[in-house]
């Protein structure tokens, strides 16, 4: 019984996915298409500003480190109810991660604003 229901529901997705295909609208994308439209010309410059890396690297550190601090909140409920000996092991542990992470990041020169 599970298995002929199974079978009718793949079956009804695999048609209602080729139908999908079928009647999805097709688009042919060339050059003209995807630049873009100034006057007919071709745009004199980049549509877009280029930014610096480095600010591409502090965002991308600031949510890896921003979300691993975040991790830490819950400890917060969990001080009464542990014992604090597996909590400072725990928590001991992970900020040692924190600060292996920051030492790698600013050796490999990701920090360093100068170059």
């Amino acid at each position: 019984m599970i298995l002929t229901s199974m079978t009718i529901i793949i079956m009804i997705v695999m048609l209602m996915m080729t139908v999908n295909n079928i009647i999805s609208k097709k688009s042919f994308q060339d050059r003209e298409k995807s630049s873009p439209f100034e006057c007919g010309f071709d745009p004199k410059s980049s549509p877009r500003m280029p930014f610096s890396i480095h600010f591409f690297l502090v965002a991308i550190i600031f949510l890896v480190f921003d979300i691993e601090i975040s991790l830490m909140l819950p400890v917060i409920p969990m001080i009464n109810s542990s014992s604090i000996t597996c909590l400072s092991f725990t928590y001991g542990f992970f900020i040692i991660i924190l600060i292996v992470g920051v030492l790698h990041e600013w050796k490999q020169g990701a920090l360093n604003w100068t170059n």
